[in-house]
């Protein structure tokens, strides 16, 4: 099999990477025979091209590369290509083979579900407001696919309403969509945490969420087997056309 490299952005906050590790340690007990590497753009190590390097070193000429990213934002559509292209010129005849990002896609709506109920969020409550909170784009695009999940929701799960928010970049914030859903009668809030793992972005969410909101946990785990569905794409697609 080619080896998958899982390749996530990286943070400060040495929750996010270790949060990587259990998701790509998920992704092995689904598919013990695949090799799964795990690296990061920024921030956190190791770094995408010391693991192209070492499996590189270790025989591979082929490598499937999964951004463990939710949005098609600047990461996924230039800081990614720029390190495979770097790597592809230092390393002769390697291949990388890039997937879709993660989202948008029913089983991340289905997770983002599973984790409000983990805060006992059900739906067909009247009186619950929901903000669906993710990082924000200057993609304007990335934006709105976030916001197609909210307006699905809200005409959907039978809650009081439902807003999406972003915690940089674009708006509104969280506590901005919060205060349009308690203006639309909403007595409670309930946040659903868009994010892959926590940090310092997600911890801003909660603090604008404020005391009185329940507040879901990133996705984490729940994704191993969209990532295992993106590597699965990409190899079908090969074999097709060998």
């Amino acid at each position: 099999m080619i080896p998958l490299l899982g390749v996530a952005h990286g943070s400060r906050d040495p929750r996010s990477a270790a949060t990587v590790g259990r998701l790509l340690s998920g992704v092995r007990s689904l598919r013990p025979s695949l090799l799964v590497r795990g690296a990061f753009l920024d921030l956190s190590s190791p770094r995408v091209f010391d693991v192209l390097g070492e499996l590189y070193a270790d025989g591979h000429r082929e490598v499937v590369v999964v951004p463990l990213l939710l949005g098609r934002a600047y990461h996924a559509r230039v800081d990614l290509p720029g390190l495979l292209d770097e790597a592809q010129g230092a390393l002769p005849h390697l291949s990388t083979t890039v997937t879709d990002v993660l989202g948008p896609d029913p089983k991340l709506e289905d997770a983002l579900l599973a984790r409000l109920g983990e805060v006992g969020v059900e739906p067909g409550d009247p009186e619950l407001g929901v903000v669906l909170a993710a990082t924000g784009s200057s993609h304007a695009r990335a934006n709105a696919r976030v916001i197609d999940i909210a307006e699905r929701w809200a005409h959907t799960r039978g809650w009081a309403g439902v807003r999406a928010a972003f915690a940089s970049t674009a708006t509104p914030d969280v506590a901005a969509a919060a205060a349009a859903l308690r203006a639309r009668g909403a007595r409670r809030i309930a946040v659903a945490s868009y994010f892959l793992a926590p940090g310092l972005l997600p911890d801003r969410v909660r603090a604008q969420a404020g005391p009185n909101a329940v507040v879901a946990e990133p996705l984490g785990t729940a994704v191993a087997g969209v990532v295992l569905d993106r590597y699965d794409e990409v190899t079908a697609m090969a074999q097709r056309t060998a």
